[in-house]
């Protein structure tokens, strides 16, 4: 028996109910923006500007939104064709199987997980830097990080009291970091020197302090080349690590039991947030590499010191607490989501069942929304922003590369479905994204895809022992075998 989902049962489970339908297009744009705004435009586009790219990290901006964009047709089409809680997880289990729903399933737990973490830790930093709070509790010398556990918990409450709730606060939220994303445009393009953007592709040259193997992007490694910093090496190597900016759009894909009408508003929010997310990127990163010397850049707050630097205190405060706001709304999304992929798993029995109810009150999945969280807080409590930030970029270009393989495989397996929406010159253009996110993958480090591989190891013991017996193809199988033949 093929573990196999039916397309037209996944689809009868949007009447189910358990999932309350609060959302329309604009709440599915500002979650968009909600998670995609963050880290990447605070922090990302100052570091990799100064370790990798120089100015042609706009280039990587541009390059690694080609890809998202790509991949975003691939999701726009089967979230708007198949409307469900588990987005790439139940996709991969309509087209490729229950095995291959597992690992992208567990991956985008991974993904999500770090992100939300990553993210806790750099807003405990910025509020403290912003408010002068100890850094023994908050920020990345902390031995605890205190305050990235409480922002988790505060914000776990929200996502459990329902999703209009927390579509509210992402909203806000999000006018408040889009303007100030506008602030920056405006001030910073008069400060703009064309010296610091030549040459804008620096030329290659070997980095300050070689970093071993482990640390080379496995491409280098693989061909045995030497490590080197910018020219287009460097730009593309700023690609891949960036793209962890544009990760979150297809958290949208899992709302679907929980949008008004799906069929057109899930292709609105995350081709109309990808599209936002990439020109406010695009111009940040330009103007800030504009401002300064990529050279002289500080990792630790770009933007804020670009304008300190230029005589602007009071944007570089505005700046703060933008970040901090910005952050928190990305960390809003990413715990709605961890619940909503939970959910479908605990559904089909992969995990325990009981991660695959909703509250009877506020129709949210609380148990998998709360066990997310735990997870989280721990690892935003311990472990340093510097170990988890490439982990959630490979764990999204693989989630990726399965969902523009499903593309193809439903279409010819299901011709008949209806599609609001359908990815133009298919099966080339999916075949030419999944390749794209591959090429990513390639330009991260070797240490990541080991800690990927570590990940999706423990993965495959769990699906062995317990999902792969636990899951509701296993109770078909069972029941069939003891029926008289």
């Amino acid at each position: 028996m093929r573990r196999t989902l039916d397309v037209d049962e996944v689809l009868k489970r949007q009447d189910s109910g358990e999932l309350k339908r609060r959302l329309h297009g604009r709440d599915l744009i500002g979650f968009g923006v909600g998670i995609i705004i963050g880290t990447g435009i605070f922090t990302l586009a100052g570091v990799e500007a100064k370790t990798h790219a120089g100015p042609s990290v706009t280039l990587s901006f541009v390059l690694g939104a080609v890809v998202a964009g790509l991949a975003a047709l691939c999701y726009a089409e089967l979230a708007s064709s198949v409307p469900t809680a588990g987005s790439a997880y139940t996709y991969a289990f309509a087209t490729l199987g229950e095995t291959f729903a597992w690992i992208i399933g567990w991956d985008l737990l991974l993904e999500f997980a770090l992100g939300a973490a990553v993210v806790s830790r750099g807003w405990s930093g910025y509020l403290a830097n912003l408010m002068g709070l100890s850094p023994d509790w908050f920020g990345e010398d902390a031995k605890v990080n205190i305050g990235a556990v409480v922002i988790i918990a505060v914000l776990t409450v929200i996502a459990v009291l329902g999703i209009k709730e927390s579509a509210r606060v992402t909203n806000l939220l999000v006018l408040v970091k889009v303007a100030v994303c506008v602030l920056i445009l405006a001030v910073g393009v008069f400060y703009i020197r064309g010296e610091n953007l030549t040459p804008f592709i620096p030329a290659a040259q070997p980095p300050t302090a070689t970093a071993g193997t482990l640390h080379q992007p496995i491409v280098q490694a693989a061909l045995g080349l030497e490590q080197s910093v910018y020219g287009i090496a460097g730009m593309v190597t700023a690609a891949a690590v960036v793209f962890f900016a544009y990760t979150g759009f297809e958290a949208l894909a899992n709302l679907g039991e929980e949008t008004v009408n799906p069929k057109r508003d899930l292709r609105v929010g995350i081709l109309g947030a990808l599209g936002v997310c990439a020109l406010l990127y695009i111009g940040v990163s330009l103007v800030l590499t504009g401002m300064v010397p990529f050279a002289e850049i500080d990792a630790g707050a770009p933007l804020a010191d670009a304008f300190d630097r230029v005589g602007q205190h009071w944007v570089g405060a505005l700046i703060s607490l933008g970040a901090v706001t910005g952050l928190t709304s990305v960390m809003m999304v990413e715990l709605v989501t961890i619940g909503r992929i939970g959910f479908a798993m605990g559904r089909d029995g992969l995990l325990p069942k009981k991660f695959g109810t909703a509250h009877p009150r506020w129709g949210t999945p609380h148990r998998m929304t709360i066990a997310g969280a735990v997870l989280i807080a721990v690892l935003a409590a311990f472990v340093p922003i510097s170990e988890l930030a490439d982990m959630v970029s490979i764990g999204a270009l693989s989630a990726m590369i399965i969902v523009a393989l499903a593309v193809p495989v439903l279409r010819k397996r299901r011709p008949d479905l209806e599609r609001p929406f359908t990815v133009p010159f298919s099966p080339y253009l999916p075949i030419v994204a999944a390749l794209a996110c591959f090429y990513l993958m390639l330009n991260l480090d070797v240490m990541t895809w080991l800690r990927f591989a570590a990940w999706l190891g423990l993965g495959m013991l769990i699906y062995v022992f317990y999902g792969r017996k636990h899951s509701r193809f296993a109770k078909d199988e069972l029941s069939s075998t003891d029926r008289p033949s």
